[in-house]
């Protein structure tokens, strides 16, 4: 097809992909469809929770089919829905909802139902009887007034409350305004949002923090600030230049943060892009990078034989969720699917595909509220993340490191790790301290200094001791203190130069050791070319000294994450001694990988010539009076 020459998909193979998700559900569903029980780990709300979940975010898809179609309606989607939102909301049903009041996780599903019925008013709410309206206005109305934590879900309770607005339901201005305030305070600039007020930066900026507000602001126009919108409108727009930056070629987004199992959810803010037109982003582009997203879950056989979404990424792989997740959850995969609410004469829908950033051309970006270095290779379409500011934490906070969040790197071709060992240390990707006796430090909480560059005080956490659910944050646990280490990192094109020096004062026993790990790579098979580069699924991931390290190993552990059966993580030791700088380079390519940076050391910097002869210097981590910080720029405490 020449206007889909890279993904094949058109707006008819995204609406049979809809249609399919939809209609697999109603074998799994009450005989009122009210509950959708589907197979699977349940969530840590329980079973009823999680039957909730599937149907609310279920609905919003068949909502966005409606408007889509303009209310046409081959398979009763409205009539379905309409019985369970019946069955649902009554009382006296033995398939009613806990509402709102009484379950946390009900608060967030109550946004999804009153989104849906915005949506789909026209073919649903307005051919509801009245005692059907006053029964759902009863339920959803019990959030008004309910405090919500100061995160993205916020805008559950501002949708909900501005529906219920809509329909002479109770609501409370008060709610929607502080609301409001919550979400303007979390903002970080340049299109980002943090997600509360740690450094949490993931997928929630794009599916929550960005496809709400414009969402209720065509809801009910004059309840919102028209600067506000404007203002709304022009970080989506910044947020998309990044968003189109962190696919990679094979269509995947950047697998790093909480929630991945919500899958092509991560197309939710391309598509409010394209709706709100609130993008500099062209329609080509933002097809390519929306399809690009969706065929990459749909290559590898998701949903699966049975036509579900399952917990995992892409087989079914319960450990990749939270502890808020159930069977449900998966669903909220239908933000991703937006586009469909836009009609095919829509030019998103009929410019033709172009190439992403990453199939264009070698780029290489900061990204400074995340604290992220950003290299894009046309070669192998691979994107990687060099982290040096994001842990979902905050300065001094000393509970582990999440891998989710607090690893070095990320990319769009591997996973971090996510079995129980990598939660209790960082294994992979990582510059820690190794203790004879406690293992792996971790520099959660640690300081940015600016770009590519950040001080830790490293530590060690007994997240044995922490019992509690897990919400991608790192785990608590009795802490020893250990030494303060500055890190710092170049990256270009395949490769990250890495560098660390131990604070030259720090007390260290003979035997403790500095480990740097690369990338790990995951696959059923995986083939060891030497003690420094693995390769799998055409990725080679390599770890070269620069200085002197003593051993250099190949870390092999199993069904540690979604990607395959083993991982295979390459690594660097060498005793820890105060004050010695270590320098290695870190690299992730496709099958051939790059020729070696060359490095120069000065006492005070690294000049670097890339394998494409460009020429950088940066400064390196250094003790200076009065203090430990690197690289000779104030501290910035975030």
């Amino acid at each position: 097809m020449t206007d889909v020459p890279f993904t094949g998909l058109t707006r008819d193979s995204w609406a049979a992909v809809a249609d399919q998700l939809l209609l697999s559900l109603r074998g799994w569903a009450s005989p009122e469809h009210a509950r959708i029980d589907l197979p699977g780990q349940s969530s840590a709300y329980g079973p009823v929770s999680d039957s909730l979940e599937a149907f609310a975010r279920s609905f919003l898809l068949a909502a966005i089919r409606l408007k889509g179609e303009d209310g046409k309606d081959p398979h009763d989607l409205a009539g379905w829905y309409a019985e369970g939102l019946r069955a649902g909301t009554d009382p006296a049903s033995p398939h009613a909802w806990p509402r709102p009041d009484q379950l946390g996780q009900a608060k967030v599903e109550a946004c999804s139902i009153a989104l849906g019925l915005h949506l789909s008013r026209p073919w649903l709410w307005d051919r509801l009887d009245d005692r059907d309206r006053v029964q759902i206005v009863a339920w959803l109305a019990t959030v008004v007034g309910e405090q919500y934590p100061p995160i993205n879900w916020v805008w559950f309770q501002i949708v909900v409350e501005t529906f219920l607005k809509s329909v002479g339901g109770p609501w409370s201005r008060d709610d929607i305004e502080s609301g409001l305030a919550v979400h303007e305070a979390l903002y970080r600039g340049h299109g980002w949002y943090a997600d509360g007020p740690e450094r949490a930066f993931d997928h929630y900026n794009g599916w929550a923090l960005h496809v709400y507000p414009l969402l209720w602001a065509s809801m009910d126009p004059g309840l919102s600030d028209v600067a506000l919108q404007d203002a709304w409108r022009d970080r989506l727009s910044a947020f998309l230049d990044s968003t189109v930056h962190l696919i990679g070629a094979n269509g995947s987004p950047l697998i790093q943060g909480r929630s991945l199992t919500y899958r092509f959810a991560a197309a939710a803010p391309l598509w409010m892009g394209a709706i709100t037109g609130a993008t500099s982003v062209t329609p080509g582009v933002l097809r390519r990078a929306s399809s690009g997203i969706l065929k990459h879950f749909l290559d590898h056989e998701v949903p699966d034989q049975r036509g579900l979404l399952t917990l995992g990424w892409y087989g079914e792989w319960p450990a990749i969720a939270q502890s808020y997740s159930g069977p449900g959850s998966p669903y909220w995969a239908v933000k991703g699917m937006l586009g469909l609410m836009l009609p095919a004469d829509h030019p998103v829908w009929t410019a033709a595909e172009e190439p992403l950033p990453v199939e264009r051309s070698d780029f290489t970006r900061e990204l400074a509220e995340p604290g992220w270095l950003v290299s894009g290779t046309q070669s192998d379409g691979i994107v990687r993340v060099v982290n040096h500011g994001t842990d979902h934490s905050v300065p001094g906070d000393e509970r582990a490191d999440s891998p989710l969040y607090a690893r070095l790197g990320y990319s769009t071709h591997t996973m971090p790790p996510l079995s129980t060992p990598y939660w209790a240390q960082p294994l992979e990707n990582s510059i820690t301290i190794v203790h004879p006796e406690l293992g792996h430090s971790h520099r959660n909480g640690f300081t940015t200094v600016g770009p590519g560059s950040s001080v830790a005080s490293m530590h060690w956490v007994r997240t044995t001791d922490d019992t509690g659910p897990e919400h991608g944050s790192g785990r608590g646990g009795a802490v020893v203190p250990g030494p303060v280490v500055a890190m710092t990192s170049a990256l270009h094109g395949s490769h990250e130069v890495r560098a660390a020096r131990i604070d030259p004062n720090a007390e260290l026993g003979p035997d403790w050791q500095i480990e740097f790990s690369g990338w790990p790579l995951t696959a059923d098979h995986i083939t060891t070319v030497s003690p420094a580069e693995a390769r799998a699924n055409n990725l080679t991931s390599t770890i070269k000294p620069h200085t002197p390290f003593t051993s250099t190993a190949i870390r092999r552990t199993a069904d540690s994450e979604a990607l395959g059966t083993h991982t295979a993580t390459p690594y660097l030791q060498a005793p820890a001694t105060p004050g010695t700088l270590y320098v290695a380079v870190i690299s992730l390519s496709g099958p051939t990988p790059d020729p070696e940076p060359q490095i120069h050391l000065t006492p005070t910097h690294l000049h670097i010539t890339w394998p494409n002869n460009t020429q950088t210097t940066h400064p390196l981590p250094t003790p200076v009076s009065g203090g430990w910080w690197s690289p000779g720029s104030p501290v910035r405490g975030r």
